[in-house]
């Protein structure tokens, strides 16, 4: 995986920052703006890290919940379960410029994603799910994750543990980390992807000194599944994430 292009997690930081007052304020709409920083991480050989300014760009209402670059239509929502129609722009992918090892390759495109998502909100930890499909039709594939978290707040202080499963299928996995026989060249085998499940790990910590303002470090790693791993693309058997940033909310 690409860690789901970084920014996924990183903004995330912005709305669980603020996620008690969300939850009992009226229907009026609240932007949330804000700037940030990430390291770019991909498990392709030969990959080098990359550090890239984060625009952190946040709306929620009583029906829409969007965070750049994910936007959800709150279908169903109570105190304890959401129900949500998602769509998200995830930028997998490269050109062969991007390293040696991918000499020759055709480009990967980024896709947009669309599909379903469920939060359930216990007294432990918020449970949540997706189930997305590639629309734009680049690599035609669908993936499915799951993931635990817990807020625990000290003070100003917020920290959030979080463990995800994710599941990508094996025309994800071949269209990312597949090598065609056209592809293909002494080194560099034809390789055909199948499925494979990702387990990502990881800690958001998150300071707000008023209720407008938010100071977060999200740290994270997805070990990779053995499918991906065994492309000869691959030279990572683990991938890193951190994301750094300050949100205002208006």
């Amino acid at each position: 995986m690409t860690l789901i292009a970084v920014v996924v997690p990183a903004t995330a930081c912005v709305s669980a920052a603020f996620a008690q007052e969300r939850q009992t304020k009226g229907p009026d709409g609240q932007w949330t703006l804000g700037i940030g920083a990430v390291v770019l991480d991909k498990p392709y050989r030969d990959f080098d890290r990359e550090v890239r300014a984060l625009p952190l760009v946040s709306y929620e209402s009583k029906w829409i919940s969007a965070t750049v670059p994910t936007v959800d239509i709150k279908a169903y929502s109570t105190e304890a379960l959401t129900l949500r129609l998602r769509a998200r722009w995830v930028g997998d992918g490269y050109e062969a410029k991007d390293s040696p090892a991918l000499t020759g390759m055709n480009e990967r495109k980024s896709s947009l994603w669309a599909g379903g998502a469920a939060t359930w909100r216990t007294n432990f930890a918020n449970l949540s799910g997706e189930v997305l499909t590639d629309v734009s039709g680049h690599s035609k594939g669908t993936r499915v994750k799951v993931q635990m978290e817990r807020r625990l707040a000290v003070g100003d202080f917020g920290f959030t543990p979080k463990l995800a499963a994710e599941w990508v299928d094996g025309e994800y996995v071949n269209y990312y980390y597949g090598v065609s026989q056209y592809e293909a060249f002494a080194g560099r085998p034809s390789y055909e992807g199948r499925a494979a499940t990702n387990v990502q790990f990881g800690l958001r910590m998150d300071y707000s000194p008023s209720r407008h303002q938010s100071m977060f470090v999200d740290v994270g790693a997805t070990r990779f599944g053995g499918n991906i791993k065994e492309s000869p693309l691959v030279g990572k058997t683990t991938g890193a994430m951190l994301a750094v940033g300050y949100a205002y909310r208006f």
